[in-house]
């Protein structure tokens, strides 16, 4: 049976989606916080993105079990291997997976991600080094890249708000 607990963020509300002991989903909502999770699993979760937000935390520990084609997990999991507090191109992603002209696919792949700040999209930015794209919103992808490099001196996303 699927469960739901919305979160509150310093970016906004956050909904969870959890079936048997797995996260399904996590991304950015306008639902209101939901009234208390009490489950030990939504509790583990909901105190590592606290961590996480607080500068506490740089690698998230949940089970997930998520959907997608066989591409899109190759994608998602080359992402999740971009360590906190830097920033790879949608091109590295695809020369990583030895489909150096797959950046449009890839692309797709990264906007169709379900876990959103677990699964670390925000980290993928463009070949140019602009922030494209980013199903929380282009500001929340900017703020979750200052959070990760604010101890970073020249941190070129300090754009001051």
């Amino acid at each position: 049976m699927k469960e739901t607990v919305v979160m509150a963020s310093p970016l906004g509300n956050i909904r969870l989606v959890a079936e048997d002991g797995f996260l399904l989903s996590s991304y950015f909502t306008e639902d209101k916080e939901s009234e208390k999770a009490n489950s030990p699993f939504f509790l583990d979760i909901i105190a590592q993105l606290r961590a996480y937000f607080n500068g506490e935390l740089t690698v998230f520990d949940i089970p997930v079990g998520i959907g997608g084609t066989a591409f899109q997990k190759l994608v998602w999991m080359e992402v999740n291997k971009v360590p906190f507090g830097h920033t790879v191109s949608y091109h590295d992603i695809a020369k990583a997976l030895a489909k150096p002209t797959a950046v449009r696919a890839v692309g797709a792949a990264i906007g169709a991600n379900p876990l959103l700040v677990i699964i670390p999209c925000h980290r993928i930015i463009a070949s140019t080094g602009e922030l494209t794209g980013y199903a929380g919103g282009l500001w929340r992808k900017l703020k979750l890249l200052q959070l990760e490099a604010k101890d970073k001196p020249g941190n070129q996303f300090d754009l001051g708000f």
